[in-house]
């Protein structure tokens, strides 16, 4: 079994109860999946579980090389200067990470984020699309810190051939294997 679920911000990637925050087993009621991957709390979008650990495997080593797309909202506009150095690859904790795929991209037609994020009148945002193959802790906001454009959403859109297309935040589709 695969489940494709378009994980809301505050939720944590795991089944056990959490004292602060809803858990999967909140809006997951399939017995015996685990997640492919994760995704931090205060992240948003796609995550894949599965009962098959064969592809729970595929999915989330980075030897497969397995693409996985986010849209990110960043404080300030990078300028192309910046985004050449996540295309090359940044040091994180000592650690040079894989080439990115970035472009900027126009503000999505997406649903509103609960809490809404903090906005500063003097300090314009923008948005990013970034695609990388590896997916160390925190990845993505350690790589726009880096360039000095703190993220301030993070959504993951696609995990290879999968996406969260036309679910909502909380909903969840069931793909038979």
């Amino acid at each position: 079994m695969l489940i494709l679920f378009n994980k809301p911000y505050g939720v944590i990637s795991q089944f056990s109860k959490h004292e602060k925050h809803q858990t999967l087993k909140d809006f997951i009621p399939h017995k015996n999946v685990y997640p492919a991957g994760r995704l931090d709390t205060d992240s948003e979008g796609l995550l894949i579980l599965t009962d098959n650990g064969v592809f729970q495997n595929k999915i989330s080593s980075p030897k497969n090389n397995i693409l996985k797309t986010y849209i990110t909202q960043v404080e300030n506009i990078p300028n192309n200067s910046a985004l050449d150095k996540l295309r090359e690859g940044v040091l994180i904790k000592g650690v040079r990470t894989k080439p990115a795929l970035i472009k900027r991209i126009d503000e999505p037609d997406i649903w509103p984020r609960n809490p809404p994020i903090r906005e500063r009148k003097l300090i314009p945002t923008s948005w990013l699309e970034i695609k990388i193959s590896e997916g160390k802790n925190r990845q993505i906001r350690r790589m726009t810190a880096s360039i000095s454009h703190p993220t301030l959403r993070l959504i993951r859109t696609q995990i290879g051939e999968f996406n969260i297309s036309k679910l909502k935040p909380g909903e969840y589709s069931v793909i038979k294997m």
